[in-house]
């Protein structure tokens, strides 16, 4: 159902976006957005709260965001808190921005590695990356799990290619393990 809801909120809202010409600004909208809700838990919680009258929850909106967002996106904003969907607020921006991301041609990877990386070595994978996909940007998110010991996990959407050293080692016990099978099956 959620899924529902951010695919419909957020498809009209990048609709309009792209029929306004206004793509961009609407992207950077929705970021402000989303990082002044993570940024104010109270605010949150109050447009979550039940006993909250939803015109209360409106004017919060409009005092918290008519001069600093167009009207498209705090209509968005307004139809949710009355159709009772503040709890999908993040939901939606998050697929609007996905969405926009996606036409855009932007890809958005996240790469999880042994040990940190210089800015050269980051650089070197983002360059591998384009190089090897259709996008024309990458947005990357790197993160440290020393237990792969070595190699790195790169995930872009649902594609995942691990060269870890850890799961090479992992195939390699199953390898081994499949042949000591097959050795005590053969044996008379």
């Amino acid at each position: 159902m959620a899924k529902l809801i951010s695919k419909t909120y957020g498809d009209a809202l990048f609709d309009v976006a792209m029929e306004s010409g206004r793509l961009d600004d609407f992207l950077e909208e929705a970021k402000a957005v989303k990082e002044l809700l993570h940024e104010n838990e109270d605010l949150v919680k109050l447009m979550n709260h039940p006993k909250v009258p939803k015109e209360e929850k409106v004017t919060l909106l409009e005092n918290c965001f008519s001069k600093g967002i167009s009207k498209e996106l705090l209509g968005t904003l307004r139809l949710m808190v009355i159709k009772d969907r503040t709890g999908n607020f993040d939901d939606v921006l998050d697929y609007f921005i996905a969405r926009v991301k996606d036409y855009k041609n932007i890809g958005l990877a996240k790469v999880t590695v042994a040990m940190p990386l210089t800015d050269a070595q980051k650089e070197k994978i983002k360059q591998r990356l384009l190089e090897t996909t259709n996008y024309v940007e990458f947005e990357i998110d790197y993160e440290v799990d020393e237990s792969l010991i070595g190699g790195m996990v790169i995930r872009i959407k649902d594609r995942v290619m691990d060269s870890s050293v850890k799961t090479k080692i992992a195939r390699l016990q199953r390898e081994l393990s499949n042949i000591q099978l097959k050795a005590g099956e053969s044996a008379p």
